[in-house]
């Protein structure tokens, strides 16, 4: 059993996650996998089931980890969020009638994000950019290093010669300034 996270290591996992680091997704799952299907089973009382809804919610997490650092939730409190409404969708999917969809409609579906979505993201970019110009230089290359270049905060620590738990308090105190930023 993998040892477990803090909040904001999940919280940094989760951020990686969202500019689609392989290695990040595979230590969030890692980390949250075992509660993750622990709610799903208690939802639709089904080993097997909940196994399957435990995949599919980790194809949203990838998809939809961008979206997180503007719930203001918890890192845990999201992701068993997710959870929890895919596993009621599951089981109120057992009861309604299965629809006929045509195949050449799937063909025809464009995969790429739509418009509004692309626009969405775009902006979301902006206002994190905008945010992390608002941080100090040193806190920002921090912050730049760990979360998007996926320097470890020993390495980080050294760069910018601080002490290890310099660097974490520097990263934890950037992040709560960023979130505060991005719900304004």
């Amino acid at each position: 059993m993998p040892p477990s996270l803090a909040a904001d290591d999940i919280t940094a996992l989760i951020l990686r996650v969202s500019l689609k680091d392989r290695a990040a997704f595979d230590r969030l799952y890692s980390a949250t996998s075992a509660k993750l299907f622990g709610v799903c089973l208690r939802v639709l009382k089904n080993r097997a089931e909940a196994e399957e809804a435990v995949q599919e919610v980790f194809v949203k997490i990838w998809l939809r980890a961008d979206r997180f650092a503007v719930t203001g939730q918890s890192p845990m409190s999201w992701l068993i969020a997710i959870a929890r409404y895919h596993a009621i969708d599951r089981l109120r999917g057992r009861h309604a009638p299965a629809e006929t969809i045509d195949d050449t409609a799937l063909e025809l579906r464009d995969p790429a994000p739509g418009p509004e979505a692309a626009a969405i993201a775009a902006g979301e970019q902006r206002q994190l950019d905008n945010c992390l110009n608002e941080l100090e230089l040193d806190r920002a290359a921090a912050v730049r290093g760990a979360y998007l270049d996926g320097d470890s905060y020993a390495d980080l620590a050294e760069r910018h010669g601080v002490p290890l738990n310099t660097m974490r308090t520097w990263l934890r105190r950037s992040l709560m300034r960023l979130k505060e930023c991005l719900e304004r």
